[in-house]
């Protein structure tokens, strides 16, 4: 049997998961960073991630159910960024809506679950099913820890290009702004909780695999993203050049 590792350990291991399979990596992502996407590109990437974030507080409230009374601080933590996601404040997928709308598309197209790619649903669904059925603390390592910890280091990339080369508002890319902080929190919290609750050395593998399953889910989406909207768009830009 493999022993139970330190936490310090652990926390690499789940750091390196991460890393090696991060969305930053994805071509829509650098293409996005180096402000080579086009505003409908953008407004592409909104009509899909709608469909990723919009239910995220229904994956935590699947969590929450199946978290067992006595682990109270994970249960508040579940409530507490469900809050944030719904009513504390702007609801977060109004100020992504708010952004796809500046990039030209609608609420209505946003909103229309027909607008996202089988990949994208596939995410969805992968959610979903990891807060349903999952251990709730291997869930917090797939949801928490391998997508959620992830946003802050791939939109501080993205945010500048979109002022400063696109030319959006600070209010037209509040979502961007709202996630960098907000996430940077609750992921370094996914992470505080995989690591102390995660207590045998089959728990700690089975959040591992989780981690590096929910980071790969998240660069298989965002490169197909690249494939189906972007890829053929960028090839002909490139040949017009050499022409």
């Amino acid at each position: 049997m493999t022993a139970l590792m330190s936490k310090e350990d652990f926390r690499h291991a789940l750091e390196e998961k991460v890393r090696g399979k991060s969305a930053n990596k994805s071509p829509f992502s650098i293409a996005w960073a180096e402000g080579r996407l086009s505003r409908a590109h953008l407004a592409r990437w909104a009509e899909n991630h709608y469909h990723y974030v919009g239910p995220f507080a229904d994956y935590l409230g699947f969590i929450y159910a199946r978290t067992p009374a006595h682990l109270l601080e994970v249960k508040d933590f579940m409530l507490a960024n469900m809050y944030e996601e719904e009513i504390g404040g702007d609801r977060h997928t109004d100020l992504l809506i708010r952004f796809a709308e500046a990039c030209g598309s609608s609420r209505a197209r946003v909103t229309d679950p027909d607008n996202m790619l089988p990949s994208t649903r596939g995410l969805q669904s992968w959610c979903y099913s990891m807060a349903m059925r999952e251990n709730p603390i291997i869930a917090v390592a797939g949801i928490v820890v391998g997508l959620e910890s992830q946003v802050p280091s791939i939109y501080r990339k993205q945010a500048p290009t979109l002022r400063d080369q696109y030319q959006f508002t600070d209010e037209e890319v509040e979502f961007f702004d709202l996630h960098i902080v907000s996430d940077e929190i609750h992921g370094e919290r996914g992470y505080q909780i995989v690591i102390e609750y995660a207590d045998t050395p089959e728990l700690q593998a089975a959040c591992l695999k989780a981690c590096e399953v929910g980071a790969q889910m998240r660069l298989l989406y965002t490169a197909e993203l690249f494939r189906v909207y972007v890829q053929q768009d960028l090839e002909k830009e490139a040949a017009a050049l050499v022409d």
